[in-house]
């Protein structure tokens, strides 16, 4: 009967802690200061002139990365966030002479 207990037990604790680990998924802080960053190079570089709908398309994904943090959707918060990120270096690639500065 003790053994029953005690595996019983370990399942239990083994479920629990699935389901803990399961929850706990982080803001991705990193990605969107990266994007962030990669928008203000771009408008830096003038992409608002060279590129607007690629530099609207990061600012838009941007902010859909802001709300989704705000109701904990974290995935989908990285996954908008990069593709932002990749929107705004299409942006910063189209701007004349962004690769020297850059």
């Amino acid at each position: 009967m003790d053994d029953r207990m005690f595996r019983s037990l370990r399942l239990r604790v083994f479920c629990a802690s699935l389901l803990l680990t399961g929850g706990c998924a982080v803001a991705p802080v990193q990605t969107m200061s990266d994007t962030r960053q990669a928008i203000q190079a771009a408008e830096a570089a003038g992409a608002q002139t060279a590129a607007p709908a690629q530099l609207a398309a990061a600012r838009d994904g941007l902010k859909r990365a802001e709300d989704l943090i705000r109701v904990k959707d974290y995935r989908g918060a990285k996954r908008e966030a990069l593709a932002a990120r990749a929107r705004a270096a299409e942006a910063l690639a189209a701007t004349p002479g962004a690769s020297a500065a850059h």
